[in-house]
């Protein structure tokens, strides 16, 4: 369903097994991608049209709670992009960020169905539940 970056892999051992302190971010930032990231982060964001990461606290409020230990969690909330002003290509997979802009990818996951977003289309959504991470399969 998804994988951590290693960035976010190399905080989490080092916080862990390393006394190495490693404070999450407040706020984490949906990214939408055209081309799949991976591990070393990469892939191709969307850009131009209006397009911007859509900010989500990163709170109990905002994040589901695993289920008897299974690993996973999803938004409780919707998260809307901006409407876009200029076609954003074939969106195929999502990334959870620590910046507005540029920073980390900490985390990300392919949609489970690619979706073509053009000028013009009502702005583009994640009902509550539609992005679900999992960390242990």
């Amino acid at each position: 369903m998804g994988a951590l970056t290693n960035f976010l892999e190399d905080k989490i051992i080092g916080h862990l097994f390393r006394a190495a302190a490693y404070t999450a971010p407040t706020t984490l930032y949906i990214a939408l991608f055209t081309a799949a990231p991976g591990e070393a982060g990469g892939g191709t964001e969307v850009t131009g049209g209006s397009y911007a990461r859509v900010a989500v606290a990163n709170s109990a409020t905002e994040w589901d709670a695993t289920a008897a230990g299974d690993g996973t969690t999803a938004n409780t909330n919707t998260a809307t992009f901006p409407a876009p002003t200029a076609s954003w290509g074939q969106v195929t997979h999502w990334a959870i960020m620590d910046a507005a802009s540029a920073g980390n990818m900490l985390a990300y996951a392919a949609l489970g169905t690619p979706k073509t977003i053009n000028n013009g289309d009502a702005a583009p959504s994640f009902a509550a539940g539609a992005l679900t991470f999992q960390i242990d399969s």
